[in-house]
């Protein structure tokens, strides 16, 4: 769910998908919430096939990209990586992501700013779990002392994992972390007993539950982190209220999406391409309202980053986070 970004290097098919949507065509003046057509530039949004993107596709099949008079075009990437690249080419505009890419494209010279949370305003949008090979005999956090675990260094999932330790007493040289950055490796080695243990988002977590893993650990017990809606800070200024369209239009559909999860769950399946074997069992994600994420949780990455040497100092919460994007 919120973290699904990092198992989308499994996909080898880029979604291609162009959405043009008129303004509205009376001559009426535009309230103060809807600019004209003729007003606002044509806004950039890099996706990938995971589900924090999904109100973006529920947005196109509702038409609220006309509704609120802004032109939206959805630019598909088959990974992370390239996606990044093209905002830093200024390609596209904006994306969906997490804090520590945030930073890192900071750090790069990428200016980008937080307009919301995507996915994870609460512990149970999305999820991060710590699990062991199907034939371990390692079945709680305790037993866990020298297992290997599996991991993409430097990452969200790093984070993630080694909040998730920590919260629980584990000391973090206790265990020995594998950099597998490739998520269907990582599934493969986990399910193979290759590796011991691994830190997946869902749905992915859940695919390796089906598939006989032992459930360690789980973040749903705390909010730990957050997929957020960003935006090139230099897009903010060329077009602010295509911008700020766009950003009421994601959270009119993820509103959409959270009261009437059957209407979209045919769109959830292809969109988000979920693994066969969940189909019938993974749940439609629910989004909460649009809201930015709290001084303590971005806090929170940077002191880890800054700890890993990620940066050399951490961002405070103004140099991240744009508060006048929000309705």
């Amino acid at each position: 769910m919120k973290k699904s970004s990092y198992w989308l290097t499994i996909l080898s098919v880029v979604l291609s998908l162009t959405i043009g949507v008129s303004g509205c065509a009376t001559t009426k003046a535009p309230d103060n919430n809807q600019p004209t057509k003729s007003s606002v530039k044509t806004v950039k949004i890099g996706v990938l096939p995971i589900e924090d993107n999904l109100p973006f596709y529920v947005a196109e099949k509702d038409g609220l990209y006309a509704k609120e008079g802004v032109q939206v075009e959805l630019i598909s990437f088959a990974s992370a990586l390239e996606r990044d690249t093209a905002l830093q080419a200024g390609q596209i505009d904006g994306e969906v992501a997490d804090m520590v890419a945030v930073a890192l494209l900071k750090k790069i010279g990428t200016d980008v700013k937080i307009a919301s949370i995507g996915l994870g305003a609460t512990p149970n949008e999305g999820r991060f779990a710590i699990l062991t090979s199907p034939k371990s005999n390692i079945k709680d956090l305790t037993s866990l002392k020298g297992a290997t675990l599996g991991i993409s260094q430097n990452s969200i999932i790093d984070y993630v994992s080694d909040q998730m330790l920590l919260d629980k007493g584990i000391l973090l040289n206790d265990v020995v972390k594998m950099s597998i950055p490739k998520m269907p490796v990582r599934v493969d080695m986990l399910l193979s007993d290759q590796i011991n243990a691994a830190c997946l988002p869902d749905p992915l977590a859940s695919l390796a539950q089906a598939k006989g893993a032992h459930l360690i650990i789980d973040d749903t017990y705390r909010n730990i982190s957050q997929t957020v809606f960003l935006f090139r800070t230099q897009s903010i200024k060329d077009n602010p209220e295509g911008i700020k369209a766009t950003i009421r239009v994601y959270g009119t559909a993820g509103q959409a999406l959270s009261k009437n999860p059957d209407q979209y769950r045919d769109l959830f399946l292809e969109k988000a391409q979920i693994p066969t074997d969940l189909k019938e069992s993974y749940e439609t994600p629910t989004f909460s309202k649009l809201q930015l994420p709290t001084e303590e949780e971005v806090n929170s990455v940077m002191k880890w980053m800054v700890d890993k040497k990620l940066i050399p100092q951490a961002y405070g919460y103004q140099d991240l986070v744009d508060s006048t994007l929000l309705p």
